[in-house]
């Protein structure tokens, strides 16, 4: 962790920070921005691999299976970084590592290549990791513990802003400019055609890699003010006395981080698939793409609502009441169909979205010195993503509609979590 500039940083940090820290929270605003474009480019690059590849819903979903194996792999040697060079240095390796791999997928796409796309995700969702457990732990104590919720479900929304564009950026460089994806779902594509749509990734990422490679440089020269005294590390001996695992608050929030992943990656990932369907709204890709736009805009409106409720409403009866209302329009979803069905899975875009933060936040509360140590293991559970191979698995087994019956069980737990799990059991450490 770099060294602390003064004490009257230290009390500048731990009081209010709305004027100190204002340039700083801005920028790493940026970077929650990028990671969130980012990760959401894949909802329609998904479709597109299933046609250029002709996968089935198993073998499309293991693509983002491995996006989310990634955080598993890299959350423990991303806090160990963190804490060997510290967080502004490991934000820079972390845009450089995200840039690195964005370049490398305009080399699959140009082969084209299943396996090299596979691995260069994985390299994409390593940077993403790094910059997970680095900055979502700073937003969350560079203010007032109560207020932690509300700010990181603040500077969320501007992920949620990345994840609202990403879709139109890709159903427009991507889906707008394959056959694929231009085409009705029974169209069947020649060789040619699908080798030609597969070009079609390169001009996106490679934006995306200029863009990586300009933040990394600001960054690097920005003056990153540190996180403070009471989440700084401690001597071994003392920190032998404290344990993780005797804070309930952390104990169930890593589950309900991972199995949350679950339940929002199943939905954005195969929505352009269920809206296209001929009893649903029977779009093309590209325009059932467009749509993704609403389901992302719908969770960046319920962050920046959730920040100001949280103001005021305890975050775990905001989270809880959430929960709920995900829980009936998955159900709606699953019951229905046509328009209805389409709108109530645009929905769960609003009530998923403060789960993420909210959760982290609540997972976090108390554990002072041991704060990195946390926030490292909440950042693997979401590692869960991974696991939406089992709903493309139920998917074709059971038909895509009711496979969103797990999406509705996943709810079922952030309820569980926010009544009674996000409880705290433990004095601050």
């Amino acid at each position: 962790m770099p060294p602390v500039a003064s004490s009257q940083a230290n009390s500048a940090i731990e009081g209010d920070s709305s004027v100190r820290y204002g340039p700083a929270l801005t920028l790493l605003a940026s970077l929650f921005f990028m990671w969130g474009f980012i990760t959401v480019i894949n909802n329609t690059l998904l479709p597109h691999l299933r046609s250029v590849f002709e996968l089935n819903y198993t073998q499309t979903t293991l693509i983002e299976s491995v996006w989310f194996i990634a955080y598993f792999v890299a959350s423990i040697p991303s806090a160990k970084l963190i804490e060997k060079i510290g967080y502004q240095k490991s934000l820079v390796i972390g845009l450089l590592v995200m840039a690195a791999g964005a370049l490398g997928m305009m080399l699959a796409a140009s082969i084209p290549s299943y396996g090299v796309t596979l691995a260069m995700l994985f390299v994409i969702a390593s940077g993403i990791t790094l910059l997970q457990v680095a900055a979502n732990p700073y937003v969350a104590v560079v203010g007032k513990p109560e207020t932690a919720s509300s700010r990181l479900n603040l500077v969320q929304a501007m992920n949620s802003a990345g994840t609202m564009l990403a879709p139109m950026f890709g159903a427009y460089l991507i889906l707008g400019r394959s056959k694929g994806g231009t085409a009705t779902s029974d169209v069947v594509l020649t060789q040619a055609e699908r080798m030609a749509d597969a070009q079609s990734v390169i001009l996106p990422y490679g934006l995306v890699a200029v863009v990586l490679i300009a933040l990394a440089v600001i960054i690097g020269r920005f003056p990153l003010p540190a996180m403070g005294s009471a989440t700084q590390r401690i001597a071994p001996e003392e920190r032998a006395k404290l344990s993780l695992w005797k804070h309930r608050n952390l104990v169930f929030g890593i589950p309900a981080i991972f199995i949350y992943l679950i339940a929002e990656i199943g939905v954005a990932n195969l929505f352009v698939n269920f809206v296209s369907q001929p009893d649903i709204a029977n779009l093309t890709h590209e325009k059932a793409g467009q749509y993704l736009t609403f389901l992302w805009g719908g969770m960046m409106v319920g962050r920046f609502l959730g920040s100001a409720i949280m103001q005021k409403i305890d975050a775990g009866l905001v989270l809880a009441a959430f929960s709920v209302g995900a829980f009936v329009v998955m159900l709606v979803t699953v019951f229905t169909t046509g328009p209805v069905a389409m709108w109530a899975l645009i929905l769960v875009g609003l009530f998923h979205s403060i789960m993420f933060p909210t959760i982290f936040t609540l997972g976090i509360k108390g554990l002072g010195p041991l704060t990195e140590e946390g926030s490292g293991l909440l950042i693997m559970a979401i590692a869960g993503g991974a696991l939406v191979v089992v709903q493309g698995w139920l998917a074709d087994a059971y038909g895509l509609q009711t496979s969103f019956l797990l999406t509705a069980v996943c709810e079922l737990y952030v309820l569980f979590y926010a009544l009674w799990g996000s409880k705290t059991t433990s004095e601050p450490a």
